[in-house]
């Protein structure tokens, strides 16, 4: 996979996309980075890549003639597989781990970066085929946001974990969070592992690990109980637990 970031910060990515998880992607040609700096296409001899905004307000908003420029030079790189342009925006779309995967399925993505009050709307009329948000709330740049998306992405793609069961059983994959992981040793401090988890009994440990799953999603996250999509078994355990807490399932 390939990511175009359009970006005023380039220096930002530089350590992202050279350490952990990501960096060892790069290493093995698993996903591709070319990173411009959208000063760079500004036409002014001063750089400037930002305005006053039509019908006033606050702020500043990034101007079309840099970011037309920096588009086009961009997706002229590209005679087939035409990338996704995606503009990181606090009114786009919000990322979840379903979001992630269908996104994973693309060859070429190019991601635009926005600052100040934002970009000029003709060029997401122009331009984007996706507003994509991390969250509900507002942040200085989309720098972080991008960063955050690609981690998201690239953890999915085939040869980037050492373990494509770890993806399946993490929290949000399947609706649900993951149940809780314990480690060696097996006492500390007077704080023992679960003993299921130490019987052996793999049936055994899958229900305990599920009902977990679904303790946890119930605690934490209940509204995720809403789009989950629960077997038979998992409504049982999940009334078990609302039985064992006394929780009303009406309520």
């Amino acid at each position: 996979m390939r990511f175009d970031i359009l970006t005023l910060f380039p220096e930002l990515f530089e350590p992202f996309i050279s350490t952990s998880i990501i960096g060892r992607a790069v290493a093995n040609n698993i996903i591709e980075f070319k990173i411009y700096n959208i000063r760079d296409f500004a036409a002014n001899k001063h750089k400037q890549v930002d305005d006053y905004p039509y019908g006033g307000g606050a702020g500043m908003v990034m101007a079309p003639q840099p970011l037309y420029d920096a588009l086009d030079f961009v997706l002229s790189k590209y005679q087939e597989d035409k990338p996704k342009v995606i503009y990181m925006s606090p009114q786009g779309r919000v990322l979840t781990q379903a979001v992630a995967a269908e996104l994973a399925g693309l060859s070429n993505i190019v991601l635009l970066c926005g600052h100040y009050e934002g970009i000029d709307q003709r060029v997401i009329d122009r331009y984007v085929d996706m507003e994509l948000s991390i969250g509900d709330y507002v942040l200085t740049g989309g720098e972080l946001p991008a960063m955050v998306f690609i981690d998201c992405v690239t953890r999915l793609l085939p040869g980037v974990l050492g373990s494509q069961e770890s993806i399946a059983e993490e929290s949000h994959t399947g609706g649900l969070l993951e149940y809780p992981q314990y480690t060696r040793p097996q006492d500390y401090k007077g704080d023992k592992v679960p003993e299921v988890l130490l019987s052996g009994n793999h049936k055994e440990i899958t229900t305990w690990r599920r009902k977990q799953s679904l303790l946890n999603t119930l605690q934490k996250r209940p509204d995720l109980l809403e789009k989950a999509e629960l077997s038979d078994d998992d409504k049982k355990l999940l009334e078990a637990i609302r039985q064992e807490l006394m929780i009303d399932p009406e309520a």
